[in-house]
């Protein structure tokens, strides 16, 4: 199983503990996730091409209204 480090509720805020990969995904999907960056094609300093990349990761839970159930 992979496991990622998240850090404790310790009052050490350099200590680490092991999260599963799957309560790690299930945070950022209930909460969402915006990922963004940059790519810049260059050539001898002269820009060329520039790239810009943004991407949403949420489940649909998270990201539609709740509906009145009354």
């Amino acid at each position: 199983m992979t496991a990622a480090l998240a850090a404790s509720s310790a009052d050490d805020p350099l200590a680490y503990r092991p999260v599963a990969l799957v309560d790690l995904l299930d945070r950022v999907l209930a909460a969402g996730v915006v990922i963004s960056g940059d790519i810049t094609l260059s050539i001898a300093d002269v820009d060329l091409v520039r790239i810009s990349l943004r991407a949403l990761v949420a489940s649909v839970g998270a990201l539609a209204p709740p509906e009145d159930l009354g």
